[in-house]
């Protein structure tokens, strides 16, 4: 299995978002703590889910359960354009009964469904082994790039990743948060 583009570059977003709302300056886990606080902001970072949908998906950090792991592999070779629909991808989760009136507010919103579906493989990449399927798609990253054959396509991807990172930041210090940097 082959992880798609899509996927990959919001992996390492979504672990960055993680690993920055973990620790708090004195290197105390605040994790649990900073999650409930996002989750009351849900009204205000909906607002964010096509932009930056790693910052939002936070919000529903362990409120998956996957049951059918072979659904998930497949959607995660998928591009934003072609992703299955919410409707046929929550066929192989549950969603945990405190993450069940989240969901159903983010699904009020129009990239809502699209959002769910984004959010569900985002964390189910964050709970899989390394052993699993992700690696593949690393090594087939790397031969492509001593190929030559993606060079282009990836410095074009990373550039597009810090464009939306940069403007998803300028635009949380304009509502009042500090900076990521």
């Amino acid at each position: 299995m082959s992880i798609s583009p899509f996927f990959q570059e919001l992996r390492s977003a979504y672990q960055a978002e993680l690993d920055d709302l973990t620790s708090d300056s004195e290197g105390k886990d605040v994790l649990r703590r900073r999650l409930n606080e996002k989750r009351k902001e849900l009204g205000f970072l909906v607002k964010m889910i096509e932009l930056s949908p790693e910052m939002v998906a936070v919000v529903l950090h362990q409120g998956f359960h996957f049951t059918q792991p072979k659904l998930m592999d497949h959607f995660l070779t998928q591009d934003a354009d072609e992703l299955l629909s919410w409707d046929a991808l929550s066929e192989g989760l549950k969603l945990e009964p405190w993450a069940e009136p989240i969901a159903a507010e983010i699904l009020k919103e129009p990239m809502g469904e699209w959002f769910m579906s984004v959010a569900a493989g985002l964390e189910y990449m964050h709970n899989r082994p390394l052993g699993k399927a992700i690696p593949q798609a690393e090594e087939d990253d790397e031969e492509d790039r001593e190929d030559g054959e993606n060079a282009d396509l990836d410095d074009d991807e990373e550039k597009e990743a810090r464009a939306r990172e940069e403007a998803g930041n300028a635009w949380m210090v304009e509502q009042g948060f500090d900076s990521k940097e």
